[in-house]
This record gives C-alpha cells, sequence and structure tokens, in this order.
C-alpha cells in the first residue's frame, strides 16, 4: 500500500475479530451517500467456529446514560444493519471490491473478507453536543458505529471480548451550486431608523472569516449607543424535545455610536471557531471521532422529502445585528438577522471518484 494510506484497525480481546477501514469520515451529497465498505479479519483458531457478523448503526442519544429514566435522558436507534461476513453467504467478494478493500485484502491475506453497506436517505449527519467540564457518560449526540463480533448466531447473546467498535461519521460538504449573496434591511419607526446587512457569499467554509456589511442610517431623534454583530449556531433537537440552543459563537463590539441624523456603513470581520468555545456547553460540533479533533458542526442541508423530525439534531447559523438605542426612558434594542450556511469545502471531486466510488477488481500497485 502507498506510504500516503491511512487505516484505521481495531481487534478485540480475544482476537477472534478485526475492523480495517480506510476512512471513518463518509459523505452525504444530499442526493446520494458514500457507501461504508472496509475489511474484516478473522482468526480461525481463536473463532472456535463461531460465525463474524458486521454491524452498521446509527443512534441518537439525548441525555447522559446515568440520568433519571423519568422522561429525561432518551436513546433511540435510528438505523441497524447487520451482514454475516464469515462464512460468507454469498461470493460477493470477488471483483466488486472499492479500490482500499483490494488493497488491504491483498495486504491482509486469505483471513480477510470485505463488508459493503449502502446508507439510507433518511439518516442524519453526525452531530454531538459539546458537554460541559463536569458531564460525566455519554454526550448528547447522533453517532454511526461499525461493530464487528463473532458469535454462534446473529441472535445469540455476544461477548464483549469477542466484539470490536469502530465510530464512524456521516457529514456533508458544501455544495458546488451556491444562492445569492444574504442581505437583509429593515425599516423601523415609520423609517426614521434604517439598517441593513448584507454578506458577500451565502456559504462559508470552517475557519473561514466573516465579512458583515452594515449600513445605519439614524433619522431619528435618539443616538444609538452600540452596535453589536454576532455569529449565532442554532442547534434544533428535533427527535424528542424541540429543544432549541442557540449560543453566539464569535461575536464584535467595538463601541460603534451613531448620533441622530447620521449614517454608518462599516464591515465587521467574525471568525466562528470551536478553539474559541472549546468549554462552552452545548454548542454542536461536526460528530466527534475518539482522540481527533473536530469543528462546529456544519449547516444541515436536507433531502427533498426527508421528515425534519427524525434527523435527530438540525444545525444553522445566522449573523445578528444589533443597535442598541438610547432614550429617555432607559435603552432598547433593534435588530435582524442574516442566515448563511457554514460548511466544509468539496474535496478534489475527481481525485475521490478515482480512490473511493468506483469498484475495481484490479490488484493493488
Amino acid at each position: 500500500m502507498s506510504q500516503k494510506s491511512v487505516v484505521y484497525k481495531k481487534i478485540c480481546k480475544d482476537n477472534s475479530v478485526g475492523v480495517y477501514m480506510g476512512r471513518r469520515d463518509f459523505i452525504d451529497h444530499v442526493d446520494f451517500v458514500d457507501p461504508v465498505d472496509g475489511v474484516i479479519i478473522i482468526d480461525p483458531e481463536a473463532l472456535q467456529r463461531r460465525k463474524v457478523f458486521v454491524t452498521l448503526s446509527c443512534t441518537f442519544r439525548y441525555g447522559r446514560d446515568d440520568m433519571d429514566v423519568m422522561g429525561i435522558a432518551f436513546r433511540r436507534e435510528l438505523y441497524l444493519s447487520t451482514r454475516q461476513v464469515y462464512p460468507p453467504l454469498q461470493d460477493l467478494e470477488k471483483g466488486i471490491h472499492t479500490s482500499m478493500q483490494a488493497k488491504l485484502l491483498h495486504k491482509l491475506g486469505n483471513n480477510a473478507y470485505p463488508f459493503f453497506f449502502e446508507f439510507p436517505d433518511n439518516l442524519p449527519c453526525s452531530v454531538a453536543l459539546q458537554p460541559g467540564a463536569g458531564d460525566v457518560g455519554k454526550q448528547c449526540a447522533v453517532e454511526f458505529e461499525i461493530k464487528a463480533f463473532s458469535a454462534e448466531s446473529q441472535d445469540a447473546k455476544v461477548r464483549k471480548r469477542s466484539t470490536v467498535k469502530l465510530l464512524i461519521r456521516k457529514v456533508q460538504y458544501a455544495p458546488e451550486r451556491t444562492g445569492v449573496k444574504p442581505s437583509v434591511e429593515t425599516p423601523m419607526s415609520d423609517k426614521q431608523l434604517h439598517l441593513k446587512a448584507s454578506l458577500d457569499k451565502e456559504i462559508y467554509y470552517h475557519g473561514e472569516t466573516l465579512k458583515v456589511k452594515v449600513t445605519v442610517t439614524n433619522n431619528s431623534s435618539k443616538p444609538i449607543k452600540n452596535i453589536i454583530v454576532s455569529v449565532d449556531q442554532i442547534a434544533n433537537v428535533v427527535l424528542y424535545c424541540n429543544d432549541s440552543y442557540v449560543k453566539s459563537v464569535a461575536i464584535e463590539e467595538p463601541g460603534d455610536s451613531v448620533s441622530p441624523g447620521a449614517t454608518l456603513q462599516k464591515v465587521y470581520k467574525l471568525l466562528p471557531l470551536l478553539a474559541n468555545n472549546v468549554e462552552r456547553r452545548g454548542i454542536a460540533l461536526d460528530g466527534k471521532l475518539k482522540h481527533e479533533d473536530t469543528n462546529l458542526a456544519s449547516s444541515s442541508i436536507i433531502k427533498e422529502g426527508v421528515l425534519k423530525e427524525v434527523l435527530g439534531i438540525m444545525v444553522s447559523y445566522r449573523v445578528m445585528v444589533k443597535l442598541i438605542v438610547g432614550g429617555m426612558m432607559g435603552s432598547s434594542e433593534v435588530g435582524l438577522e442574516v442566515p448563511f450556511k457554514l460548511m466544509h469545502p468539496k474535496p478534489n471531486a475527481a481525485r475521490w471518484r478515482a480512490t473511493w466510488s468506483s469498484r475495481s477488481s484490479d490488484a493493488p500497485a
């Protein structure tokens, strides 16, 4: 195999079965989802005539496992698919491997067997709500997992020593086609106070600075004492309780003011990053894999016809512009919101297709 290839592997404690995968992120392209491919390796002596199975599961968890069971903690298995890998039920192993499977089978030898799963089109993407510093146990999340185990039958009791689990992620990348540049303007108080905010594009990539153009025309008799511009993340838990978590993940408050009869036009720059929010409970993240960094959750894009209620946690973003207006009776607040998407750029399509999409029986180089 090429030195640049990355292989994730995990072996169960009794060495009867192990999982090898060339990647742990699988892309939801909205109109289709990458299939999950990998290789199972077995030890015939350790198996002691047991069979080997592999499952793909999607689980939604709301609340920790140790919380009170009276409607607070909640766990639901959204999807479960099981394959018997050994002994193979049919001869699917010849000539239809993905490129990575072919390389792994060549490297691992005769005791290696491929597995393959297709995602249904109505499953959510991987999302996790960041736990607080004192939280223990499982976090609130939508998680995907590959599990391989050896047992006498699929329904038999499975021993932990004969089981191996590997978390994977289902992620979305930014679409190639983008919409119009977001722009919102709001006349207030009989047009005496006019506010307009616009972005230079609809989709921003993780780690990219947003440029928010704000125009304020103050024809009122009240001074604008401050302008606050922020990026809000909205995480809606739609499956269980319809809770909504609104968190400001970036904020600019330079103390700008606008006197009566004056106009202000300014571009504010904001950078929403997980690095600036690492200790904040309830921030939505792209599903985190153990020992691996992640980022703020990407915006959710829903395939037409899929019910939102089954998607677990929906994530969206907006820019909020607030004006703090002074007055005789104290300050008041007016503002508007500009929606946008925060996502990862799509990888090189030609390279991805050559590596993952095509099934090939070619021997590895």
